[in-house]
C-alpha cells in the first residue's frame, strides 16, 4: 500500500473518532460549568450569615423569640432607664438587650450558641446601639449577674429554679422581669399583659429582689423575730415576756413594712440595720439592729 493510500485510510478511520469527540465537547463543557455553579452555590451558602429559627434547640432551652410588644411591656414593667444595667441570660437573637439599649441602658446578653452571639452583635450594629449592647458567649448558669439592676428573661421554670440563689444575691431593689413563666415558689410583685401581636406570649411578670431580713432584730427594747419567703414576711415581737404577732408584713426591695399591736412601721433595710421612718401611727423615727451581727 502506498503512502498516500495509508494516509487516506487513517483519515477515513479518524472521522468517526473526530465526530465522537466533537459531540462530547459540549457535554463536557456543560458538566464543568455545572460543577462550577454548584461549587459557587455551596460557597455562597457557607458564607451566608446565620439566621436563627424559632424552635431551634439550645443548650438548656429551645429558642422561641419574645414578641416585640411583650419585650416593650417587660421593659416598661421593670421601668428601665439609662441608669440601669440590664442583662439577659440565654439572650437568643438579642432583642431584649437591643430594646433596653435603645432606652439608653447598658445591656449585656449571655448566650451559649456562638452563632447567636455573632448574629446579635450584627443586629445591635444595625440598630445603632452597639455602644450600649454587648453579647458574650457563655453558660447562663455560670454568668456573673451581680452588677445587674434588671434581668429581662424568657426561661423555663426549671431554669429559673436553678437561678434562684443568684437572684436572691442581687442587690435589693433589683428587678427581674419574665416572659410568661414565673419563678416557682416566688409570687410576682406585679404582672402585666401585652396588648397586641403577642400570640401565645402575652404575660410579663415582675419580681423585685428583697433585702434579707430573716432572723432576730433588737427593736424598741424588745426582740423582733422575722421569717421570710422572698418578699413575704411573718414573725413576732417579744417584750417583757409577752409575744405579739407581727401582721401586714412585706418587703419591696429595701423597703420594709409591718404592724405590731396595730401600729404601722415602715423603714429601709441597710445591711444589719433598719432605719425606720415616722408613720401616722408610730409617730417617731425608729431603728432595729440585727442580733448577732
Amino acid at each position: 500500500m502506498s503512502k498516500s493510500d495509508r494516509t487516506a485510510v487513517l483519515f477515513t478511520d479518524f472521522q468517526p473518532f473526530k465526530r465522537t469527540i466533537m459531540k462530547q465537547i459540549p457535554i463536557a463543557a456543560y458538566l464543568i460549568s455545572l460543577c462550577m455553579c454548584l461549587s459557587a452555590a455551596a460557597t455562597t451558602a457557607a458564607e451566608k450569615d446565620f439566621e436563627p429559627v424559632s424552635g431551634q434547640a439550645g443548650k438548656d432551652v429551645v429558642w422561641v423569640p419574645t414578641p416585640p410588644s411583650l419585650v416593650e411591656k417587660m421593659l416598661d414593667l421593670a421601668k428601665v432607664t439609662p441608669r440601669d444595667f440590664v442583662m439577659d441570660l440565654g439572650s437568643g437573637d438579642g432583642r431584649n438587650i437591643i430594646a433596653a439599649a435603645r432606652r439608653g441602658a447598658r445591656a449585656v446578653g449571655v448566650e451559649f450558641n456562638p452563632e447567636m452571639v455573632e448574629y446579635s452583635n450584627r443586629q445591635a450594629e444595625k440598630a445603632g446601639v452597639a455602644g450600649k449592647a454587648q453579647f458574650v458567649q457563655g453558660d447562663m448558669f455560670e454568668a456573673d449577674i451581680s452588677q445587674a439592676s434588671v434581668l429581662a428573661l424568657f426561661l423555663l421554670p426549671d431554669n429559673l429554679t436553678r437561678l434562684v440563689p443568684k437572684f436572691a444575691d442581687l442587690k435589693p431593689g433589683s428587678r427581674i422581669v419574665l416572659n410568661t413563666f414565673g419563678i416557682p415558689g416566688w409570687e410576682p410583685d406585679q404582672t402585666a399583659q401585652a396588648e397586641s401581636e403577642c400570640g401565645a406570649w402575652c404575660s410579663a411578670l415582675l419580681y423585685i429582689v428583697p433585702a434579707k431580713v430573716a432572723g432576730e432584730w433588737e427593736f424598741a427594747k424588745g426582740r423582733l423575730k422575722l421569717q421570710q419567703t422572698h418578699q413575704l414576711l411573718s414573725g413576732s415581737y417579744e417584750v417583757n415576756g409577752a409575744t405579739v404577732a407581727v401582721s401586714d408584713a412585706s418587703l419591696s426591695g429595701e423597703r420594709i413594712r409591718f404592724r405590731v399591736n396595730g401600729t404601722e412601721y415602715t423603714g429601709t433595710v441597710k445591711g444589719d440595720t433598719i432605719e425606720g421612718q415616722p408613720s401616722a401611727s408610730s409617730g417617731a423615727p425608729w431603728t432595729a439592729r440585727r442580733v448577732g451581727s
